[in-house]
């Protein structure tokens, strides 16, 4: 039987060799990930390092020109219609923009998968819609309005609640703050801890928030020139050395998360009894 350790440490995201180029244009050469069950995993690197193209094939947007890709043990490659559909529902993205429907209310947008791959009946519907509406720090009446009505930090919202319409045991974020004001960025920090932590769900997202991935990452990937440059908890990728992964650390952004995250440590440890 195996032990707590293992399961914990299950790979639910499994990347080998992985080789991408569009014409003469190389994205990813080799590359090698592994994501374990219940972790908060984050791909962050510069512009054009890839991560957008790296998420597009892990969620059957794309294929690589190369190597394999098993996601909840099932092998992207020659993956039949079928076990394509049966597989995503299993899984939830929230893109960059919202991606919601204009003519749609907030409420239909969320019970929206549940009506494409269920046989739930209107009313119930509603009802779930309205729970991961709750769920994500939205008020009733704002599952009434259109997501052209919604600011910002409310769109995101939206957009994670109709993510996890389906109860998916894994959840894609596509830079889940971005544009978004720092009180706002912080309740996203602090909802996908707690969606974490609640459900045990794993969790890929790329970001370019500092503060989100000192405060929310358990590991993360730095991509650059093709290749994963490291891979670790931010405190492990602080020590090391690689420029493609000083850039993250060295500036007054990266300096000022840095020292953020090891005051919030210093004050939780002086709470312990």
């Amino acid at each position: 039987m195996a032990s707590d350790k293992q399961a914990a440490d299950a790979a639910v995201i499994e990347l080998s060799k992985v080789s991408t180029s569009f014409g003469a244009h190389v994205v990813h050469t080799e590359v090698d990930l592994q994501i374990r069950q219940s972790e908060v995993f984050a791909l962050i690197g510069g512009s054009g390092s890839g991560k957008s193209t790296l998420l597009r094939e892990m969620i059957l947007l794309q294929r690589p020109n190369s190597g394999s890709i098993r996601v909840l043990d099932v092998d992207l490659q020659d993956i039949g219609d079928d076990e394509a559909l049966a597989l995503r529902r299993r899984w939830g993205v929230m893109f960059q923009h919202g991606g919601l429907f204009g003519s749609l209310t907030v409420q239909e947008n969320v019970g929206l998968p549940l009506r494409e791959h269920t046989r739930l009946d209107d009313a119930l519907i509603d009802e779930i819609a309205a729970w991961k509406l709750a769920l994500t720090g939205l008020k009733p009446e704002v599952g009434a309005q259109y997501p052209s009505e919604l600011s910002g930090g409310m769109m995101k919202r939206a957009s994670l609640a109709r993510a996890l319409a389906l109860d998916p045991e894994l959840l894609f974020l596509d830079e889940p703050t971005a544009g978004l004001d720092p009180d706002s960025a912080g309740g996203v920090d602090q909802l996908v801890r707690k969606l974490r932590d609640l459900f045990g769900l794993t969790i890929v997202m790329i970001t370019h928030d500092l503060d989100l991935l000192w405060q929310v990452a358990d590991r993360a990937a730095v991509l650059g020139e093709g290749k994963v440059q490291g891979i670790g908890s931010m405190s492990e990728l602080s020590q090391m050395h690689q420029p493609g992964i000083r850039m993250f650390f060295d500036g007054p952004r990266g300096r000022a998360a840095q020292q953020q995250e090891e005051h919030q440590a210093e004050r939780n440890a002086g709470r312990k009894p």
